[in-house]
């Protein structure tokens, strides 16, 4: 009888943050050794809460603490995995505005910010591409 396990291994659960600034703009980050731009966060750890985790990955890669009260829950977003092949990035995404500096820090090689309504010609992961800004900016639309 083989058992099949509660999470496939094949997903990697993450909580990410829609980091925006005063000016409208938001964060990206890319890790040391890849070329893809995505939202910072990180993988959640088997006895944290999605909210929790986001404020520990915040702290360890860009030296920023946030109030987990302060976040909105946007939704949870999937898409394939920017730097594992064959893996889903399962993300819980949280939606900030910040007035402070960021430095990289961590596994994190570099952090910028782009008009959310643009790609800021970089290159982007799949969950930031296709869904993250996508989904901000119908949010912007909807309000107008």
């Amino acid at each position: 009888m083989t058992s099949v396990s509660a999470v496939s291994p094949r997903i990697i659960r993450i909580a990410a943050a829609l980091l925006l600034n005063p000016e409208g703009q938001t964060l990206l980050v890319r890790k040391r050794d890849t070329t893809a731009f995505m939202q910072p966060g990180g993988k959640i750890e088997a006895h944290e809460l999605p909210v929790h985790a986001l404020a520990r990955e915040l702290e360890e890669e860009l030296g920023l603490v946030i109030d987990p009260a302060q976040a909105s829950f946007l939704g949870q977003f999937s898409a394939p995995a920017a730097n594992e092949p064959g893996f889903v990035v399962q993300a819980e995404i949280f939606q900030l505005t910040i007035d402070a500096e960021v430095f990289p820090a961590a596994e994190i090689e570099e952090v910028i910010w782009i008009d959310p309504a643009t790609d800021g010609d970089v290159v982007l992961a799949p969950l930031t591409r296709d869904l993250i800004l996508p989904f901000y900016r119908a949010s912007l639309t909807a309000i107008a």
